[in-house]
């Protein structure tokens, strides 16, 4: 029988070692706007490599790009698992993995909807999570609700922030309420406590406010929190969510860098440094490639916020014109244990 998620079963942090990373290369020409998806794919190779240098890779691919995968990934280190997918967007789509401290793990596979329906079709990526469980041989949790892995952080000690902005939009859940959202959250992921933060960047329409791009923890009740000064369309909102988080206790660190760049249009595209990912020993970090003094301040601070993890930054301006970042495309499974 598979387990059970109960307060026994909690989400680790990320910075818990990790088993391995899962990236998905991408397949959907159309979701790569301003750019291709042959660059996409070049950008998540790059990804790839660089956790393959800290620990194992595994990538998803279609089946029909599978052996492009293979071509373009170091040999070492990394493993290609065909199965169908729709995008690579695998943070959302793909599982959460929970643990009890004592060697057990679930991978806890709430529903996926592409972002309130945004994009279609999605059924493959709706799947993918089983798949994935099922080549680890981890049991699976199914919940019905709907969540996407970038709408929430986890301290690793009971302790999960989101937004309203995503979890209450009327796309995902709108047959419940707050209070039924967050015990539907609580529950499979071990959370404590959940913190509501209001929004995320204004920037960031396709996935309505994900967490990711504003909030990271750096330790069990520390957090880094994307601020802005008063000119930026986003101070409002980043100051009720400073306001949020130090109400909740929560000792914040104010983060103001954030790179910009602009699609054909001139429509302003964020990349921003809080969607990196923290991997055995190192930062794989998401720079916007425009400012070289501004990515060179942040991978100073964000090494002295982890120390004795090497940031490693990464032109992320391909990632971010499909509406995401580096956070968006990996998926932590933490070491059993």
């Amino acid at each position: 029988m598979p387990p059970v998620a109960t307060e026994t079963f909690r989400m680790p942090a990320e910075w818990a070692a990790h088993e391995l990373s899962v990236v998905a290369w991408p397949q959907r020409d159309e979701a790569w706007r301003g750019t291709t998806i042959e660059a996409a794919r070049d950008t998540h190779a790059e990804v790839i490599a660089a956790i393959s240098q800290f620990e194992p890779v595994l990538v998803v691919a279609d089946p029909s790009q599978a052996d492009d995968a293979r071509s373009r990934v170091p040999s070492g280190n990394v493993e290609v698992l065909p199965a169908p997918i729709d995008d690579s967007w695998i943070r959302d789509s793909g599982p959460i993995i929970v643990a009890d401290g004592r060697g057990n793990r679930a991978g806890v596979d709430f529903r996926f909807n592409a972002w309130g329906e945004a994009f279609k079709p999605y059924d493959n990526d709706a799947a993918i999570s089983a798949a994935i469980l099922s080549h680890l041989g981890i049991d699976r949790i199914a919940q019905p609700v709907v969540l996407e892995g970038g709408s929430i952080a986890v301290d690793g000690d009971g302790l999960l922030v989101t937004t309203e902005q995503c979890l209450l939009d009327p796309t995902r859940n709108p047959e419940l309420d707050k209070d039924a959202i967050e015990a539907a959250v609580r529950g499979p992921l071990g959370a404590d406590r959940v913190v509501w933060l209001d929004q995320g960047l204004l920037e960031d329409a396709d996935t309505d406010g994900h967490v990711d791009n504003i909030c990271a923890f750096v330790e069990p009740g520390k957090a880094m929190l994307q601020t802005a000064d008063e000119k930026d369309p986003n101070w409002e909102g980043t100051r009720e969510n400073l306001r949020r988080l130090t109400e909740a206790g929560i000792e914040t660190v104010e983060w103001e860098l954030l790179p910009r760049i602009e699609r054909e249009d001139l429509e302003p595209v964020v990349v921003p440094y809080m969607n990196f990912y923290i991997v055995n020993g190192g930062l794989i970090v998401p720079i916007g490639g425009i400012d070289s003094d501004m990515d060179e301040e942040a991978l100073r601070r964000l090494s002295g916020l982890f120390p004795g993890r090497e940031a490693v930054g990464i032109d992320a301006r391909v990632l971010a014109l499909g509406g995401g970042g580096i956070h968006c495309i990996t998926q932590q499974i933490p070491a059993a244990g």
